[in-house]
């Protein structure tokens, strides 16, 4: 089974607000197993629009990563993410076919 990526692309407006979602969704983070590939740093836009902060979040697969979406953790620390931010977030399943050259 493939691993699986949530993939946020955000615009933080109220960062003491989003501080809690932060804080709170810690502990769903840690209790599926999600590990941070990427969270925040700098961004080189090539094309379409970017926002301010990006982070992709890996899980072991996607049933993982809908249990968490759908925890009760997750779900109380996004109700401090929704009023504090704008946000574009997706899941992606991974690939694990050929890759080029191979």
């Amino acid at each position: 089974m493939p691993k699986a990526y949530w993939i946020a692309r955000v615009d933080v407006t109220d960062p003491d607000a989003y501080k809690n979602y932060v804080d709170g969704a810690a502990a769903a983070f840690e209790k599926f197993g999600a590990r941070f590939l990427a969270r925040g740093g700098t961004v080189t836009r090539f094309e379409g629009e970017a926002r301010a902060r990006n982070v992709v979040i890996e899980f072991k697969d996607s049933e993982t990563a809908l249990a968490c979406f759908n925890s009760p953790e997750y779900q109380a620390a996004r109700t401090h993410r929704l009023p504090a931010s704008e946000a574009d977030i997706i899941l992606v399943e991974g690939y694990e076919g050929p890759q080029p050259g191979n």
